[in-house]
């Protein structure tokens, strides 16, 4: 075999994959050698696929996809790049009319070698034919990087600036289109003789197989036949061998039945950062130096100013020029042909960023790396699944995107509306191309805020899910009634049957809501019961703005609740300090979730009913704020019950005013009366003030409670202050600077001396209703001009709607948890 055209054998062209010096030169080894086929490294299977390169919706970067049909977790990628010698070897071979064919080991052993590994080892997907949880060569070999020896012979001791010099800034000054194929396949001929197989003994069996492939296409064309691979695997084509040998190589290979298909790719996916094993740490780069066609230098210093102008930094014309100056500078400085990616980049630090790496890493991110993501044309082959994921994005005008970006949408907006739903579905199935995030204008339900990124192995999940169902909302729901039976805990299925509701799925609703009906009819552990009772809740409020049916869902979700209130009260008995403080934040949760299910209940203690998310609320939850206020009277007065969660009791009763301040302080003086043990009164206090609940600012208006505190305190015996020091620091240490600084001023003056109004202005023993009366116009101005504020709290808006109030709420920006205390 011969490199050179007119010689004994086919040409081989041993590339860099992703090298933009590769693929010129091999454009210009294919325009002088004109070979009736053009063979490829890559799976066989994808020849029917070769077609679609040349369709003008095919933009690469892009990726051949294969899976295993009954198991398609089990996949691999080929990623290709404008700038990769395979793909302008198969662009030019349509061009021309040439026939272009793969010849690597195909794809349907290659993802079935190696099951016994697979079993005991995960790994992830790496570029060049290797498929996800398939060791590529056994644990103890040694894979040598041919590039980094080349590099260290040639004394660099960076193989990227190697490659740069001696491929990618050669250009075409030489004119020998064949020279440089020739150089690197003698230096990968000595590395072999060298290094044997150097730690790829796979590749024995992927070359067998080429050499196979080689030969059946000079039968058809005889010599005139030009291999584009790997320059590693250039020696092994040239050896001479039997057709037995290699046929004895792949005797006995496994087999899986694979699908191939063609799918987006990023930049970020072909850089070494992303665990995909490209070989290339500058996509963007090398995207630049292959499209550049003269003066790269001064284009991509346009570039990055151009970059950092967008965001606000201060670059002119002069800064491009000096840049570009420097680099070049640089470059003679250092011994290389031209400026290189270090040159480039230590110029635009020194000029346009004035020395900062901040606006470096944005260069890097943005252009080194770059964030460009492929598209494939509609022909493609694809399951269905994704096929109508297609066909719904098109449909919300919601396009992939490989920059991460954050959506906002209005839940009253029907294009909104069908974006979260196809969001949540995908969530359900495992495709995570949006995670929701806090709102950063409002805490309406009616509003939700997605962080959204297509990554390229999204497409594997979508062929995963396609097992689900044809269509996005039939897999989903079928994935959600599979999910409800494999359930292994009650919160399990509460928080499934609230993304049931998010994603609207009717159909699987009433399967969750079964199950979740049985799961709680035969939980008795009450833990367990008020972990699921808040996902509950919050699922009533989603289905009041998604206009779904969850009467069921309230019914369970009240019954939920009353086992709750039994349960709670034994279940609170002699706990140790651990699961005290569990059964605290139990009772908390619980609390939060009353708070939701009993919203419209007037004074809070059953004597009426009010508007529910779905219309009329049914007896069960009528006065279910009443029924847990008694809960909460019965965990405060049980001595067998620990002190956190009686001061937390005590703490919530106030905070709903179905406890006065008397009432509090005298319960807070009887626990820290000299006959209560000190760590049982420290645990108290810091159920009643502690755990972020806002019991500084209590301390701070409520000059009784911290004089009971304080009289306490300074009465500690010093054999027990030591044992209540840590959870006292807990409980004071959580407070904010600002609340530690005022309690700590008045504790330094001594209870008793702010008095009245003329301690601390702006607090006073009785209410000034004048005062109060200012801020009546800018609560008007939050609610509407059709609402009413009743400042006496009655709770009564003007409308027996509840989720109208809080809509109009929201849409001027206010919080609906916040307005619902205004009226109370």
């Amino acid at each position: 075999m011969s490199d050179r055209d007119g010689g004994t054998g086919p040409l081989l062209l041993g590339v860099r994959h992703h090298g933009p010096g590769s693929a010129r030169a091999v454009r210009a080894a294919l325009e002088a050698a004109g070979p009736r086929t053009v063979l490829i490294e890559g799976p066989p299977e994808a020849d029917a696929l070769i077609a679609l390169a040349a369709d003008e919706d095919m933009r690469p970067p892009v990726a051949l996809l294969a899976h295993v049909v009954d198991e398609p977790g089990r996949s691999a990628f080929w990623p290709l790049a404008e700038f990769s010698p395979e793909w302008v070897a198969i662009r030019w071979a349509l061009e021309h009319g040439v026939p272009a064919r793969f010849i690597d080991l195909p794809a349907t052993h290659t993802l079935a070698w190696g099951r016994e590994e697979r079993e005991d080892q995960e790994q992830e997907p790496s570029e060049k034919g290797e498929p996800g949880g398939l060791p590529s060569e056994p644990a103890e070999a040694v894979r040598i990087d041919p590039l980094a020896v080349l590099a260290e012979t040639a004394g660099y001791d960076d193989a990227e600036r190697w490659w740069e010099d001696v491929i990618e800034h050669r250009g075409a000054r030489d004119g020998d289109a064949f020279a440089p194929f020739e150089v690197l396949g003698e230096a990968m001929g000595a590395l072999r003789e060298a290094f044997g197989t150097g730690g790829h003994e796979r590749d024995l069996v992927r070359e067998a197989y080429m050499r196979l492939q080689v030969r059946a296409a000079q039968r058809e064309f005889g010599d005139d036949v030009a291999v584009v691979c790997g320059a590693w695997h250039v020696p092994a084509l040239r050896q001479r061998t039997t057709v037995a040998a290699d046929r004895a190589l792949l005797k006995g290979l496994p087999k899986a039945k694979a699908d191939m298909t063609w799918v987006p790719w990023t930049h970020r996916r072909l850089s070494r950062m992303s665990g995909y094993g490209a070989g290339i740490d500058s996509p963007g780069w090398y995207g630049h130096l292959f499209g550049a066609a003269d003066r790269p230098i001064e284009r991509w210093m346009t570039k990055v100013a151009r970059l950092l102008r967008d965001e606000d930094r201060p670059v002119s014309s002069a800064h491009v020029i000096e840049a570009v100056r420097l680099a070049d500078t640089l470059a003679a400085m250092r011994g290389r042909p031209l400026p290189g990616l270090t040159e480039t980049t230590d110029a635009v630090r020194a000029v346009m960023c004035e020395g900062s790496d901040v606006p470096l890493a944005l260069v890097h991110d943005r252009l080194v790396v770059g964030d460009v993501l492929g598209e494939v044309p509609a022909a493609a082959p694809a399951v269905p699944l994704q096929r109508d994921l297609d066909r719904l994005q098109r449909r919300l005008r919601l396009k992939p995107e490989a920059q991460e970006r954050e959506l906002e949408l209005d839940l009253r907006k029907e294009n909104d509306a069908g974006r979260s739903r196809l969001l949540h579905r995908l969530r359900l199935l495992g495709i995570e191309w949006g995670e929701p995030t806090a709102s950063r204008g409002s805490t309406g339900t009616f509003r939700e805020t997605w962080r959204l990124r297509w990554e390229p192995e999204l497409a594997v999940r979508v062929a995963e899910a396609g097992v689900w169902g044809t269509t996005v909302l039939a897999a989903a729901t079928a994935k959600a009634e599979a999910d409800a039976v494999g359930a292994r805990s009650l919160a399990d299925v509460t928080g499934l049957a609230e993304r049931c509701l998010l994603a609207e799925l009717p159909d699987a609703l009433p399967v969750v809501m079964r199950i979740l009906a049985d799961r709680a009819a035969l939980d008795a552990d009450v833990g367990h019961l008020a972990q699921a009772l808040p996902a509950l809740v919050r699922s009533l409020r989603y289905g009041d703005v998604r206009g779904t049916d969850t009467e069921a869902l309230a019914e369970v979700a009240a019954g939920l609740a009353e086992r709750v209130f039994v349960g709670l009260p034994p279940a609170c008995a002699a706990l140790d300090a651990d699961a005290a403080e569990e059964m605290r934040g139990h009772v908390d949760a619980v609390h939060g979730a009353v708070g939701l299910l009993g919203e419209g209940e007037g004074d809070g203690e059953g004597q009426r009913e009010d508007s529910a998310p779905q219309g009329e609320v049914s007896a069960s939850r009528a006065g279910i704020r009443g029924r847990w206020h008694g809960v909460l009277r019965t965990l405060s007065g049980r001595d067998t019950v620990p002190g956190v969660v009686r001061g937390r009791a005590v703490r919530l009763l106030l905070d709903d005013g179905a406890l006065g301040q008397e009432e509090a302080a005298r319960l807070m003086g009887l626990v820290l009366s000299p006959g209560t043990e000190p760590a049982d009164a420290a645990a108290w206090i810091e159920g009643f003030v502690g755990g972020g609940s806002g019991g500084g600012m209590l301390l701070v208006h409520d000059e009784r409670l911290l004089g009971l505190v304080d009289a306490w305190l300074t009465g500690v015996p010093g054999d027990a202050f030591t044992d209540v020091l840590p959870l006292l620091r807990r409980t004071f240490s959580a407070y904010e600077p600002g609340v530690r600084r005022t309690l700590g001023e008045l504790v330094r003056r001594g209870p008793g001396t702010r008095g009245s109004a003329s301690g601390i202005p702006g607090f006073a023993s009785d209410l000034d209703t004048a005062r109060a009366d200012a801020v009546l116009p800018v609560l008007r101005l939050l609610l509407g001009p059709d609402e009413t504020v009743d400042v006496e709290g009655a709770g009564d808006t003007g409308t027996n709607d509840s989720s109208t109030h809080n809509d109009a709420a929201n849409e001027n920006g206010a919080d609906d948890n916040d307005l619902v205390g205004v009226g109370r």
